[in-house]
């Protein structure tokens, strides 16, 4: 009696193995969204190394680059590049993204400082607590620790 249960759910086990293989060797396609939250987060992995690429820029209120640039001109210059327009300024681009929690975030995601005016800067998050930014007149862009719990971040789609 066991060996007959087993074999007449043979066909039901068999289309789970199946399903199951498919979605291990051909996953995006099973799953809806995965292929643009992939094609999205290798943007943004792309968009951070464009920033990082800009070490030692010198900042300039409203310079959007290639040699110069403010916070919101090198998130939209690095998201640009990587085949993603933003717009213009920090607080455009904040309600131009996908809220993320703390506890998600990753790479390549927008991190926005704010204060009870509203958002005053934006940099791209590098992992480990850490950002590249332009942060103020007379400085360049640089890898830095977040300095400030007031932060919010998001999520370029």
């Amino acid at each position: 009696m066991n060996v007959r249960r087993n074999v007449t759910n043979l066909p039901v086990r068999a289309g789970i193995i199946c399903a199951l293989a498919l979605i291990t060797v051909g996953g995006t396609t099973l799953v809806p969204g995965a292929t643009e939250d992939a094609a999205a987060a290798q943007r943004s992995t792309k968009a951070l190394r464009i920033a990082a690429s800009k070490q030692g820029s010198p900042y300039q209120y409203g310079a959007q680059g290639p040699y110069r640039f403010d916070c919101s001109g090198l998130t939209r210059y690095s998201f640009k590049r990587a085949g993603k327009v933003l717009p213009r300024t920090a607080a455009e681009q904040y309600r131009h993204t996908e809220r993320v929690p703390a506890g998600v975030r990753r790479t390549g995601d927008l991190v926005f400082f704010h204060s009870s005016r509203g958002i005053y800067h934006v940099g791209i998050y590098a992992g480990r607590g850490r950002i590249w930014h332009a942060p103020k007149a007379g400085a360049v862009v640089r890898l830095e620790k977040i300095w400030s719990r007031a932060v919010r971040y998001g999520r370029v789609g």
